[in-house]
């Protein structure tokens, strides 16, 4: 698969710059996507963040190294990209559950993260009902909130936000006039590195003063049925969207935000039944 060679030429790059500069946006030109669509797809298949895999993979060879030959601890934080001694050894200390310097003793009992090689396994147990849906620009009026880009804790923070904007929701419904109409969770690409994600409604009326505009660009999306309870429902499925669907499917992640609408109902029932937009382009 195309894509799926895109991914391993992407973590072939990140090895060959080990003691260099990774660039997060050069790993994800090679993969054919936004850096922040490849830090998100890298953290839901390899099942740990971008950032924690390259210091993983780091602090494994710094180990060898140290074990291996006479290296000072101050040369190798510098080889492998840290400004001081004291924040490599941070890093060390948190891959090997000790410091550097106790890694030279014979017998110590050291860990080793191998590099990842991407291989999907289309599980096909659980059907995903899908459609394509293709719109033009629209804008979304609502609440938004800025996170870093980190899978692990966005799926802990982001539920929190819906849970602190509870009180607001009636209001932001008020604005809804244009389709879809529901409540919408729309996580916008930044930088790569961090993102903006709105609860907001599809709108072209006047925000009230508190609320803030955001324009969701044309696109076409692959529209998913999402059927249970809020939030794991969602999440799993945004996982086997990108794990399952997205490597066998003829398209990739185009440059646009991700959505999840939500229609009327108890979200916490089994029956519940919600949607997840990923924005795509023909490959």
């Amino acid at each position: 698969m195309k894509w799926l060679d895109q991914l391993n030429r992407a973590v072939d790059y990140i090895e060959a710059n080990l003691e260099g500069e990774i660039g997060y946006d050069k790993a994800a030109q090679i993969a054919c996507c936004s850096t922040f669509h490849f830090r998100r797809m890298f953290s839901y298949i390899a099942g740990v963040s971008l950032s924690e895999y390259i210091r993983r993979r780091k602090m494994t060879r710094a180990a060898f190294e140290l074990q291996s030959s006479s290296a000072r601890v101050i040369d190798l934080a510098l080889k492998y990209g840290y400004d001081s001694p004291t924040a490599f050894n941070r890093a060390f200390k948190s891959v090997h559950g000790l410091s550097p310097q106790k890694a030279k003793a014979e017998n110590t009992v050291l860990k080793s993260f191998l590099p990842i090689t991407f291989k999907i396994q289309i599980k096909g147990d659980v059907d995903m009902n899908y459609r394509i849906l293709s719109k033009p620009a629209f804008n979304i009026i609502g609440v938004k909130r800025h996170y870093d880009m980190n899978v692990e804790e966005n799926f802990k923070d982001v539920p929190m936000f819906w849970q602190q904007t509870y009180s607001q929701i009636p209001r932001i419904l008020a604005q809804n006039n244009q389709e879809p109409n529901a409540l919408l969770g729309v996580s916008t690409c930044m930088n790569g590195q961090d993102f903006d994600y709105y609860i907001a409604v599809a709108s072209d009326q006047t925000p009230e003063a508190d609320f803030t505009v955001y324009t969701v660009p044309e696109c076409t999306w692959a529209v998913f049925e999402c059927v249970g309870p809020m939030p794991n429902a969602i999440q799993s499925l945004q996982k086997r969207i990108l794990t399952e669907w997205l490597p066998a499917s003829g398209y990739e992640y185009a440059d646009a935000p991700d959505i999840e609408v939500y229609f009327e109902g108890d979200q916490m029932a089994d029956d519940y039944v919600c949607e997840v937009w990923l924005p795509v382009v023909k490959r």
